[in-house]
């Protein structure tokens, strides 16, 4: 029995659900734990292009069973629109996707107190949220106001929700939002609803039997540490847990039945949305990487900023998240370049400093202390095997194994499956 979780460990976007993808190869559960449908994971399969918002990528393998836990945030209408994606590719999902009853529900006037909230805010306090809802939906939640997927199959469902939506439209006509036609709206639920009952059911129970029946488990983080609620560049963040802590409290699987942590970070850093980031390139290279590496969020087509990889965040998502190993991607986006740095420290104030700032206003005047390393003119896109990379590109590697204290298991050249290979001795054997 083997029980994993795969994290992010930047600003989301690291390549999560390819790597989901290839290590779900021999596990029998698949599960994602928060977050909503916000996230964005893209998956190439020889000629074909998967983006998943919501179910976890092992979906994409035959036999194996997905489930969304009960630290996601359920947009029903999104769900569906998922759901009917895949089976129009033909992709088998009853017996094989669950959705846990206590998930909580993502309904249209969460949507319109995001997008509502984010276009009132300034330049100081705008966040950059995906208008998806995902804030409010979490606000009710922790207010003990949400509607939860087990409630989607009660009788009195209509009432339900007839009852929130005329009390939501008060509010969002006070606040100089858009209100919502309540009859219409509710019956796209009700349809919703109904085509989602079969999926819905207690899924911490069949977590639970299949830990104690040995099967293999995979718990599938969306975002970032960086985007974690508690541990992030706070207020910039997602509404949830998004390090492996939220693994268990987003599954009800207990913390001491996990036992490997893997985190996946890119070779070089993105983010999206709002915030600081000190090793943000705004020149020629800058545009260079972004091109190369294709840097457009696959949920919002928002264009990705980016810069060096920054061992500092990574070193961070190492000692929050209990990083066993890595797996690091998009190496061959370097290709081809003369010089590499890695941000290895900050100087804040005039002080060097070698660990992440809490407040988010001393984390915007950090300034990156750079190290520079030789680029490889060999490419490493169409590599397979680990001894065959550039001599530069394996010493970068090493390099970030020893910046940010734990070692690089996996190497990622290119969006498909086969464009992946083992580091030896980089994944830790355990037991």
């Amino acid at each position: 029995m083997s029980t994993r979780v795969i994290v992010g460990g930047q600003w989301g976007d690291e390549g999560k659900g390819k790597i989901v993808d290839v290590l779900t190869q021999d596990a029998h559960v698949i599960v994602r734990y928060q977050g909503g449908n916000n996230a964005g994971h893209t998956v190439v399969i020889g000629d074909q292009k998967f983006i998943l918002h919501l179910i976890p990528s092992g979906i994409l393998r035959d036999g194996k069973i997905c489930v969304l836990g009960n630290g996601v945030v359920l947009d029903p209408v999104g769900m569906v629109k998922e759901i009917d994606g895949l089976l129009a590719r033909g992709k088998v999902l009853d017996g094989r996707l669950f959705i846990s009853d206590r998930a909580h529900i993502v309904l249209p006037y969460h949507k319109e107190e995001d997008a509502g909230a984010e276009s009132q805010a300034d330049a100081a306090t705008k966040i950059g949220t995906t208008k998806r809802g995902i804030g409010p939906a979490y606000t009710d939640k922790v207010s003990r106001k949400g509607l939860r997927a087990g409630d989607l199959l009660a009788a009195d469902l209509k009432e339900n929700l007839t009852t929130r939506f005329i009390q939501r439209n008060e509010r969002l006509a006070a606040a100089g939002m858009t209100t919502l036609p309540v009859a219409e709206t509710v019956e796209v639920i009700l349809a919703a609803a109904k085509r989602l009952a079969p999926f819905i059911a207690d899924t911490t129970v069949m977590l639970h039997k299949a830990i104690r029946a040995g099967e293999n488990v995979v718990f599938e983080g969306a975002q970032g540490t960086m985007l974690d609620v508690d541990h992030g560049t706070y207020p910039y963040v997602t509404s949830s847990n998004a390090s492996a802590g939220g693994a268990a409290s987003g599954s009800g699987v207990p913390p001491n039945r996990i036992q490997e942590v893997v985190g996946v970070v890119k070779a070089y850093t993105t983010r999206v949305g709002e915030g600081p980031f000190p090793t943000e390139l705004s020149d020629e290279i800058g545009k260079h990487i972004a091109t190369v590496g294709r840097e457009v969020g696959a949920t919002t087509g928002r264009p990705r900023r980016c810069g060096w990889f920054d061992a500092v965040v990574a070193r961070y998502a190492m000692m929050v998240n209990g990083v066993d190993w890595w797996t690091v991607t998009k190496m061959d986006v370097l290709d081809g370049l003369k010089v590499i740095r890695i941000c290895t420290a900050y100087e804040l104030d005039g002080k060097v400093i070698e660990n992440m700032p809490s407040r988010v206003e001393d984390f915007a005047r950090c300034k990156p202390v750079y190290e520079d390393m030789p680029g490889w003119s060999r490419p490493t896109l169409g590599v397979t095997r680990y001894e065959d990379l550039p001599d530069e590109a394996k010493s970068y590697l090493k390099r970030l194994e020893k910046l940010t204290g734990a070692p690089v298991g996996i190497v990622s050249v290119g969006p498909r499956r086969e464009e992946t290979m083992e580091v030896p001795g980089g994944i830790p054997r355990k037991g």
